[in-house]
């Protein structure tokens, strides 16, 4: 029973139980009048206690929802868990409303320290967004399907959409804070059906909810001692009978007896409405956060400031949209809505209106507002005060000091390693990498691609939080944490690989503290392996530190010997491991020749720059050519390297035309079996290596491949095929035209090929055009920095 008493409040007999659906507009402004109209002594919320002490940050002028509450284990940060918070979250409005009025305002949901230490995080409430995922420790019964309760009512009321269902009944509804009736209508209506559900489907498929429950009940009964009957509580319309029934304090307690127990931690941190979005795989989940936040903030005329937000979008992305597109679109979604019988045009009408007036009729369009608004990109803010781990707090000094803040739309960011900002962006950015903290990856860069160039694609998750969490147990600051991880997973590695890379990571992030130890472990490392694959595995790596050695200004002589000492083990074990491959083996080995090669060039690059005198590695480089040769000539090694050996000796210069062409007709002849042939095919002019330009301007090569082609026996020409399909389908699609024009017009007779005339596919001369060649010289003088030598001085 409830009264009014002198004040105009509701005076209420017994906890005013609110149940809301965890992230509404409707929900959040029911609630608001509810409260403004009961004017309760306390406000209970369903949520973790061990966050009753951080609810008066929420006052903060700071903090800026999407917020959630952060929970995890002390000894094991990786095991967390998450509370949500938006705008429109009615247990946000009534934290907020406790606050303003001077209130007391408490969480009564199981606590975190049991739920973190249960296997699967608890049912329906946000807790379930991130945790380990094992199954519950629950007694032995039936399973039972989950029951979604919105959808259940909607069916029951003759919708096919529960959404929409949920937006006709409470989100587009308005409720008059003026009338007791009217503010607590919704909930009892709500409070009816959710009773006759939990009559029908008992736990729903949530067991764990009775002991949630349970507790839930403990907690109501000692506010009520405390503050008397005006006790209201906000929870999921689902738990509304449970904490109405009538149960013993003995019985509840029993359920709770023997919960395993961990010590946690929470604090706030910023979430995104993208993470609000049920299909991030959030429990709780709804379809449009960015549309109920617009619902909630909009004061009036919520259709006319959506239009407008969709046609400020589009026209950011050089879409003609003018007033009357807008003015049109109102129109078009007010008249579906009343059309399908709808209070108001919902997120269905307003889309079809935009679809048929701003973009029109197509959908291409309608995937970005989406993604922008619909959903939305917003990231709360957290303010300073809020606990944290030491690392977070050094993780935000370095943010705010390089002016990187954290966002949760994706950016590109290319840096300048010359530039001392941009250089310590780069260290925090790879140092996060190596303690696992994903905020930035690397990414194929617009412009330069050299080494004084690095872009990265940022974008803050939520969930970096937890990560952050984890990593504190390295240090307390970004770069001894990093150090200390470093140091730990040289000494654990087991591959020379591994620590190859470590050590590339090391001079990337600059950790120097850490390099002696990872460069003694791959000193020790790589004297103990003699595999030549790992030995090749390891050396790409090598070259690219050093190479970054000089970038960042670090001493990278010890690293240089292990290179040197590596590419000479590679140099001698090399021919021999190239013999007796399958297929697969064969193309791995490939690859690691390319890789080597690569490698070497650095080396020698590095050690020997423009103007200096000799050093021991334009040796290394000879003795690679020598290695390349006996691949090149070795009937016993896989056709795929023979071919990749000589084409790599003709790009050196080591190689003449005539010379590869002799080695290209030994393999392409009759005695070679196909499948060897194509495979050698591969090797020469396969992937990525420009061998479709090289067969279009060398037409000996041409015609010896096209002459071996066509002599393959029929029998035996299915087999190559595919081999032949990998190799010439990742050519350029000119590159593929010019090459069949070549061929369809047949070999040049070879006394015509000096007469004059233009015999080739236009565009391909007969030889070299010394004019437009003179032409391009001083360009490419001016593009590599080197002064012309004046032709006088040459003659």
């Amino acid at each position: 029973m409830s009264g009014r008493n002198a004040t105009g409040a509701v005076a209420v007999a017994g906890p005013l139980l609110l149940g809301v659906r965890h992230h509404g507009p409707g929900s959040a402004r029911a609630v608001r009048a509810a409260l403004d109209a009961a004017r309760p002594a306390a406000v209970l919320i369903e949520g973790p206690p061990e966050g009753d002490a951080l609810l008066p940050l929420a006052a903060d002028p700071q903090m800026r929802p999407p917020v959630a509450l952060l929970a995890h284990a002390v000894d094991d940060p990786g095991r967390a868990a998450f509370w949500p918070l938006a705008e429109f979250s009615p247990e946000w409005v009534a934290i907020r409303w406790a606050l303003a009025h001077e209130v007391p305002v408490r969480f009564i949901d199981l606590p975190a320290t049991h739920s973190l230490a249960l296997k699967e995080p608890h049912g329906d409430r946000p807790g379930e967004e991130t945790g380990p995922a094992e199954t519950p420790e629950l007694p032995e019964q039936e399973a039972t399907p989950h029951v979604d309760p919105i959808r259940v009512l909607a069916e029951t009321a003759g919708y096919d959409d529960p959404e929409r269902w949920w937006e006709d009944v409470v989100e587009h509804r308005s409720p008059a804070a003026d009338a007791t009736a009217d503010a607590l209508a919704p909930f009892t209506a709500l409070a009816e059906a959710m009773t006759a559900l939990r009559e029908a489907y008992g736990d729903g498929g949530h067991p764990r909810d009775a002991v949630r429950e349970a507790y839930m009940r403990i907690q109501v009964r000692t506010a009520r001692k405390e503050f008397g009957d005006g006790v209201a509580v906000v929870c999921g319309a689902w738990h509304v009978p449970a904490l109405a029934a009538r149960t013993t304090l003995a019985a509840d307690r029993a359920l709770l007896k023997g919960l395993p127990k961990v010590k946690a931690e929470m604090t706030w941190v910023p979430w995104t409405h993208r993470r609000l979005a049920r299909h991030s795989g959030y429990g709780a989940g709804i379809d449009s956060p960015g549309w109920y936040g617009h619902l909630f903030g909009a004061a009036d005329r919520p259709i006319e400031r959506w239009m407008t937000k969709v046609a400020g979008l589009l026209r950011e992305e050089d879409r003609f949209v003018s007033t009357a597109h807008v003015i049109e679109a109102v129109r078009l979604a007010e008249s579906l809505a009343a059309m399908r019988g709808r209070p108001l045009a919902g997120l269905s009408e307003t889309t079809d209106a935009v679809r048929a007036v701003m973009c029109e009729g197509s959908d291409v369009p309608l995937a970005l507002i989406q993604d922008r608004l619909v959903v939305g990109e917003t990231l709360g803010e957290v303010p300073d005060s809020a606990p944290a781990v030491p690392l977070q707090r050094d993780l935000t000094r370095s943010q705010r000091t390089l002016r990187l803040k954290p966002e949760a739309l994706e950016r590109e960011l290319d840096l300048d390693l010359r530039k001392e900002t941009d250089a310590a962006r780069s260290r925090l950015l790879h140092r996060l990498r190596l303690l696992s903290i994903g905020w930035g990856e690397p990414a194929e860069g617009r412009g330069s691609t050299g080494t004084f160039r690095e872009s990265w694609r940022l974008r803050w998750e939520p969930e970096l939080h937890v990560r952050v969490a984890e990593a504190g147990v390295w240090g307390t600051t970004v770069a001894t944490a990093a150090t200390a991880k470093a140091e730990s997973q040289a000494l654990a590695a087991t591959a020379l690989s591994e620590v190859t890379a470590l050590a590339e990571h090391c001079l990337l992030a600059r950790l120097p503290e850490a390099l002696p130890v990872v460069m003694k472990a791959l000193a020790d490392r790589a004297a103990l392996d003699a595999d030549v694959g790992h030995l090749a595995d390891a050396l790409p790596a090598l070259a690219r530190s050093l190479r970054y050695g000089d970038v960042r200004s670090t001493d990278t002589a010890a690293l240089a010997e292990v290179a040197a000492g590596l590419a000479e083990r590679i140099c001698v074990g090399l021919p021999p491991a190239c013999t007796g491959l399958d297929a697969d083996g064969a193309e791995a080995l490939r690859r690691q020749v390319d890789g080597v090669h690569s490698a070497i060039g650095l080396l020698v690059a590095g050690a020997t720059p423009a103007g200096a005198e000799a050093t021991p590695a334009d040796g290394l480089r000879d003795r690679w050519g020598a290695v390349l040769r006996k691949l090149a000539g070795r009937d016993t090694v896989a056709g795929i390297i023979r071919g990749r050996a000589t084409r790599l000796l003709l790009d050196e210069g080591r190689l003449t035309e005539d010379e590869a062409a002799l080695l290209m007709g030994l393999a392409l002849s009759p005695g070679t079996p196909p499948t060897d042939a194509a495979a050698w095919i591969e090797g020469f002019v396969g992937g990525a290596s420009g061998g479709g330009m090289l067969l279009v301007h060398d037409e000996r090569l041409l015609s010896l491949v096209d002459a071996w082609l066509t002599g393959v026996p029929a029998d035996t020409f299915t087999d190559v095929l595919p081999l032949l399909r990998r190799t010439f389908s990742a050519y350029e699609p000119g590159v593929r035209r010019t090459l069949g024009e070549l061929v369809r017009r047949g070999p040049v007779p070879e006394g015509a090929r000096n007469d004059g005339t233009d015999h080739a596919y236009p565009g391909f001369g007969p030889g070299l055009d010394q004019d437009r060649a003179d032409a391009v010289e001083p360009v490419l003088h001016l593009l590599l920095g080197r002064t012309p030598v004046p032709a006088e001085a040459t003659a």
